[in-house]
């Protein structure tokens, strides 16, 4: 570990850790360092991956928060004020994608559902977390966002409006939130095997319309996505605000 990359006494949260990015995110930061909160719906989901930090001698805790809900959003960290007195890292990656269709039969709850999660949740949680950093010196925010917030992807069109939106809000927090110290920044991933893309890119249809995108010609492994973060989040990264980095083997100059 170099010092620049050093994260020992910050405290980092990571949603939607269970597994995927952020499983993979969490594990790199506790492994430089970090004590990692690792999040997501259920703090049972999120158990093995504290138990695989502490194996490795990393320090980590499981904490539920459905993002989606603001309720839950204010207990997180009513729970990190008084537990840890600070945070000096937030990884927003939890998301939803629950609808692929054509982007007209979009109905309601989907639409809903998506906004609230992907975009009220990211808001929310990033208002949280830059008034707790504030007070302790200021911090980092790294927002997952997607490349498909830049193309849209096909039948992914509400999912892409949002991630379109966290691009946006990214730079939006951190152009008001410089003054307190807060940095803000977005990682946009390319495709990436994950169980949240599993029905995507283990089509092979998909996958291969995909490929002829991608000058790399592969699809991403989840610990491809944590090196940028682990940049984003620590001092190496100290004059770097407003970023939106793309992880996505030339997709988007492709």
């Amino acid at each position: 570990m170099t010092a620049m990359f050093d994260l020992t006494g910050k405290v980092a949260l990571v949603t939607g850790a269970s597994r995927g990015i952020g499983e993979a995110v969490a594990k790199t930061l506790a492994a430089n360092g970090a004590y990692v909160i690792v999040s997501s719906r259920k703090a049972e989901a999120c158990e093995a991956v504290v138990a695989a930090i502490i194996a490795a001698g990393g320090k980590a805790e499981a904490r539920a928060c459905h993002i989606g809900e603001m309720a839950q959003i204010d207990a997180l960290f009513a729970d990190i004020t008084a537990t840890h007195g600070k945070l000096d890292i937030l990884v927003n990656n939890a998301a939803t994608n629950p609808h692929f269709g054509h982007i007209t039969e979009t109905d309601v709850s989907a639409f809903q559902k998506t906004v609230d999660v992907n975009i009220r949740g990211y808001f929310f949680m990033s208002s949280a977390g830059a008034k707790l950093m504030e007070k302790h010196g200021g911090g980092s925010i790294i927002n997952v966002a997607s490349v498909n917030g830049v193309v849209p992807g096909a039948m992914q069109g509400i999912y892409s409006i949002t991630k379109a939106a966290v691009i946006a809000m990214t730079k939006s927090f951190a152009q008001e939130c410089a003054p307190m110290g807060v940095r803000v920044n977005a990682l946009l991933p390319g495709a990436t095997d994950t169980k949240f893309a599993s029905a995507l890119f283990h089509n092979p249809v998909i996958l291969e319309r995909a490929l002829t995108r991608i000058p790399m010609k592969r699809i991403a492994e989840p610990d491809e996505m944590a090196g940028t973060v682990l940049y984003l989040a620590s001092n190496a990264s100290s004059y770097t605000t407003g970023a939106c980095i793309n992880v996505d083997g030339g997709y988007l100059v492709s």
